[in-house]
């Protein structure tokens, strides 16, 4: 009729698990595996952020101070290496920590040119509470799977062979 507005189409729910609530487990066993991954993936990350959120830190920056608190001082693109992401991703991580008085740089005493990246105190304390909210998100999570955390590593180390080469890191 004219005049009346057409009734808008009905709008099917969104199976988005990072969005919504649950998600159908027979839907679910029709996820191929990488769609499997990159959604459990992407749902640690979100609880990871929420939980961090209050320290100003990412769950990229605290993977970032976890690696140089165990390394020491390093430069950038070895930081970039270490993690498995592009040297330019490392850099605006790097950036947000010294943002937030996480992390020191420092010129190389043997290469001026070249930054070294270290925690500073306040970025130890950010790590020590990052690691509390890191325990009770494994612990709540059902994360603590040996069998899980075996079979991670296995894949990483299947994929990520032949990927070791730096020219990712080097960006």
């Amino acid at each position: 009729m004219d005049g009346i507005p057409e009734a808008e189409p009905e709008r099917s729910e969104s199976t988005d698990p990072t969005t919504e609530g649950s998600v159908d487990m027979q839907e679910l066993e029709q996820w191929p595996t990488g769609r499997l991954l990159t959604t459990a993936a992407r749902l640690v990350d979100h609880a990871w952020n929420a939980g961090l959120v209050d320290l100003g830190l990412t769950h990229a920056g605290y993977t970032a101070l976890r690696v140089l608190q165990d390394q020491g001082p390093i430069n950038q693109t070895k930081l970039a290496l270490l993690i498995r992401v592009q040297n330019q991703t490392m850099g605006k991580t790097i950036e947000k920590l010294q943002a937030n008085g996480y992390v020191n740089r420092t010129r190389g005493a043997v290469d001026q040119r070249i930054q070294m990246v270290s925690v500073s105190d306040s970025g130890q304390r950010a790590l020590a509470s990052a690691e509390k909210i890191e325990q009770s998100l494994i612990a709540g999570g059902g994360l603590l799977s040996e069998t899980l955390r075996a079979e991670l590593r296995n894949l990483i180390e299947e994929l990520g062979a032949g990927r070791n080469s730096g020219s990712r890191a080097a960006g």
